[in-house]
């Protein structure tokens, strides 16, 4: 399959201009801060009978932004599993694709079983269990990427990158957690969320970052290039209404992870497939190099696309153990 992006060389000096609007930092600054009165109200439910009795799994909620109710599971490793430094354990919090949900327990039992706790959540609205009440304006594409995209206090993602960065929160109050010892990861849209996640807490609590061929990220572009949805979303909008197209994309500004990425101070490993037609290896490098941390690598596989490569999980694990942890 011939490379359908720019060529690496070209890619690896790939910075495009940022777009943030000038209130940019003042409209996140606020959002957080409204965000932080929100009680977490954090309900935890056992699974009873789960099949790998070593483990503690528990189904556990609390409320994000607009009163959505936040869904997900809970997985707390066995006493004899390394890893508890004075009772207290590394935890990490993943984020799933678009459209997708938290998945199942057993997709996560190689890091319970390493001693890590688990916290993965469902997006709000998507095909998980976690609500969405609030309404939209404007109409939309079939989708989320377009909900309340004429307004960025509206727009749907202004909910959910809060709800990831609560997700925190949520983790870090649980007696068994290390809150020093915090990593985040995820692919696609759980790629974006992980970025969005360390650069907007304001407590900056996440050790590493690893964002796997992430999406929301370097929108115009994206729309111009990408042959495949989400982002074909946008397109579709813009085409039943062309006189909103400016409108849309000052929206998209304030989510993109291009401009979120020099708020990042956390190292950030990221997957890239050279022939991703969903999210096309120059919107990722548009993240990649803005990042101002010491500490990144993008781990680049020629021959994959969105899919990513198995081998990449290696990668994860080393760097799981040498920033979370051994922290």
């Amino acid at each position: 399959m011939p490379l359908e992006d720019l060529r690496l060389s070209s890619l690896i000096t790939y910075r495009p201009q940022l777009t943030r609007e000038a209130d940019y930092d003042a409209f996140w600054d606020r959002t957080l801060a409204e965000a932080a009165q929100i009680p977490l109200d954090i309900h935890i439910e056992a699974i009873p009978d789960y099949p790998v009795p070593e483990i503690r799994a528990s189904r556990l909620t609390f409320t994000g932004w607009a009163g959505a109710r936040i869904c997900g599971w809970w997985l707390v490793p066995p006493d004899s599993a390394p890893g508890a430094h004075n009772g207290k354990r590394p935890t990490m919090v993943f984020y799933h694709g678009y459209g997708g949900n938290k998945g199942y327990i057993d997709q996560y039992l190689g890091w319970v079983l390493q001693g890590y706790c688990v916290l993965t959540v469902d997006v709000r609205g998507q095909s998980g269990e976690s609500t969405d009440p609030k309404a939209y304006p404007g109409g939309h594409a079939t989708g989320w990427m377009t909900q309340g995209i004429t307004d960025p206090e509206h727009y749907y993602y202004r909910g959910a990158y809060i709800d990831c960065v609560r997700a925190l929160d949520a983790a870090c109050v649980q007696p068994e957690v290390d809150q020093h010892r915090i990593g985040i990861t995820g692919g696609s849209q759980g790629g974006a969320l992980t970025l969005a996640v360390a650069a907007l807490d304001p407590r900056r609590r996440a050790k590493v970052a690893m964002a796997d061929v992430p999406y929301l990220s370097h929108f115009r572009r994206s729309v111009e290039i990408a042959s495949a949805p989400p982002y074909t979303e946008i397109a579709v909008y813009c085409r039943q209404w062309p006189s909103r197209e400016e409108q849309v994309y000052r929206t998209l500004s304030y989510f993109d992870c291009m401009n979120l990425a020099d708020r990042i101070e956390c190292p950030v490993l990221m997957q890239v497939g050279l022939t991703d037609i969903i999210c096309p290896p120059s919107t990722i490098y548009a993240v990649y190099n803005h990042l101002k941390v010491a500490t990144r690598h993008a781990n680049v596989y020629p021959y994959n696309g969105h899919e990513g490569n198995p081998a990449h999980t290696y990668t994860k694990l080393a760097w799981a153990r040498k920033h979370v942890f051994g922290a």
